[in-house]
């Protein structure tokens, strides 16, 4: 697990590196713990005042990861207790007492994109791609952040079909903060956490807090614990669609299974 997720400590910045580059940073449950107890490493540690998280190779994250596990989810109850693990991740960011910038790359996909929904600010690179793909073989989002975020109606077009978001695109409706040019990604997100640095820490503590608070005044903690409640239901509604899926997973691997979902989907619902 130490491997997983790589701390790093550089005077007031704290940075969390996801490495699984072979796997594109797909959230395994070493993953999400590793996460989860970074993010509370650098909130017990006064020296730091901002968190950026970022990824190793050429995706941000790829999503969760869905490869056969040894003792396979078979009840509501299983899937629920899956959906609450990455939660808390996701959670420990929003509450997070510092501000956490997100340094997107590349792919940002499922649940990756709503790990760089979830923090305060999301820098892309001109090359990444953001996209919520889970419908598209019977599964759902276990962190409803779009709405929030992007508004209804965009809100409903990229969760509803799981159609790709460029990254200019992305910046138009409100999905990241900003986009930077690809080889200026790391400088753009270091200058950002430099000007957050010396900001006084009661300021940007309560600040973040207001601001949160606003969003779960009118609902958005109660909704985003809804939805952990319906993605398990809906991994328990078997269809011929997620049975082919899982199929062609099984007999070719997973590769093979996105190949298969993307050309179903290349043809324009025929």
């Amino acid at each position: 697990m130490a491997d997983t997720v790589i701390r790093e400590k550089r005077g007031k910045i704290g940075a969390l590196t996801m490495n699984r580059p072979e796997k594109l940073n797909t959230l395994n449950d070493d993953m999400l713990i590793g996460l989860y107890e970074g993010v509370e490493y650098f909130n017990r540690d006064e020296e730091v005042r901002v968190i950026v998280l970022k990824a190793a190779g050429r995706a941000f994250c790829a999503g969760f990861d869905i490869s056969p596990r040894e003792k396979p989810f078979t009840t509501v109850l299983d899937w629920r207790e899956h959906a609450q693990l990455g939660n808390r991740t996701f959670f420990a960011i929003w509450d997070s007492k510092k501000p956490v910038i997100a340094c997107v790359q590349g792919f940002s996909m499922g649940g990756g994109c709503d790990l760089a929904m979830v923090c305060d600010f999301t820098i892309a690179s001109e090359q990444a791609v953001f996209g919520e793909p889970e419908i598209q073989f019977g599964s759902a989002s276990t962190f409803v952040m779009m709405p929030w975020a992007i508004g209804m109606k965009k809100a409903k077009h990229v969760l509803l079909t799981g159609d790709r978001v460029s990254a200019v695109e992305a910046e138009r409706i409100g999905l990241v903060t900003s986009v930077v040019p690809h080889d200026k990604l790391d400088e753009e997100v270091m200058a950002l956490a430099k000007k957050l640095v010396k900001i006084p820490v009661p300021a940007m503590q309560l600040n973040k807090e207001a601001i949160n608070r606003s969003y779960e005044i009118a609902g958005l903690r109660e909704a985003l614990l809804a939805g952990q409640d319906i993605f398990s239901i809906v991994h328990m509604s078997k269809t011929q669609e997620t049975e082919e899926f899982f199929a062609v997973a099984a007999k070719d691997g997973l590769s093979a299974a996105f190949k298969w979902r993307d050309a179903k989907f290349a043809n324009d619902g025929d």
